[in-house]
Order: C-alpha cells, then sequence, then structure tokens
C-alpha cells in the first residue's frame, strides 16, 4: 500500500514563503505522477500542481509564478515551494500520487495558514 506523508505546512506571514514536501513509500515513485492539492474550509478540493514521471509541470492559474512542484526521485520526494503566499492560500495541502489511469493515492495532509 502506498504511503505518503507531507511535511513543511505551518503558519506564514502574508508574503512569507513555505516549502512542502512528500514522502512516498512502497511505490514506485518514478513511474507516478506527483501532485499538490488542497482544500480551504468550505471548499472543495483542488489542484495546486502537479509534475509528471517526466518532469513535466502544470499549475493552477491562481499560483503560476508564485508556486513551484520539484521530484526527487532518488529520494522519493515532492516539493512545492510557496512564494508570496496569500491568505487565500491557506488550507490543508494534500500530496497525491498516481500511476497512468489508476486510482489515486492521498497523503493525510498539511496544514498551511497564511495570516498577519
Amino acid at each position: 500500500q502506498v504511503q505518503l506523508v507531507e511535511s513543511g505546512g505551518g503558519l506564514v506571514q502574508p508574503g512569507g514563503s513555505l516549502r512542502l514536501s512528500c514522502t512516498a513509500s512502497r511505490i514506485f515513485f518514478s513511474l507516478y505522477t506527483m501532485g499538490w492539492y488542497r482544500q480551504a474550509p468550505g471548499k472543495q478540493r483542488e489542484l495546486v500542481a502537479v509534475m509528471s514521471r517526466g518532469g513535466s509541470p502544470n499549475y493552477a492559474d491562481s499560483v503560476k509564478g508564485r508556486f513551484t512542484i520539484s521530484r526527487d526521485n532518488a529520494k522519493k520526494t515532492v516539493y512545492l515551494q510557496m512564494n508570496s503566499l496569500k491568505p487565500d492560500d491557506t488550507a490543508v495541502y494534500y500530496c497525491n500520487a498516481q500511476l497512468g489511469d489508476g486510482k489515486p493515492d492521498w497523503g493525510k495532509g498539511t496544514l498551511v495558514t497564511v495570516s498577519s
């Protein structure tokens, strides 16, 4: 069973930065599309960024130019560098792993709070 463990969340002031990490286990990591999603209170879970196994990134319009997704296949870890954070970025951030069109696996999430 795939395990995904997120870390790096916390409280940050508007304009600040955070880097989230998601480390996978029990997974042939390099074959998976890895992604970050978020869910704010009272809202649906939404895509933030994904990176294909080939390293191609895609971002939600709301985070383009501010967030960067990257992966280290040797460490089985995907990162989300978040800069210029806004209060609207406050959410629980979830890591996602998907092999082809298969059912995705999810981490338990890490809370990011952007507030002064």
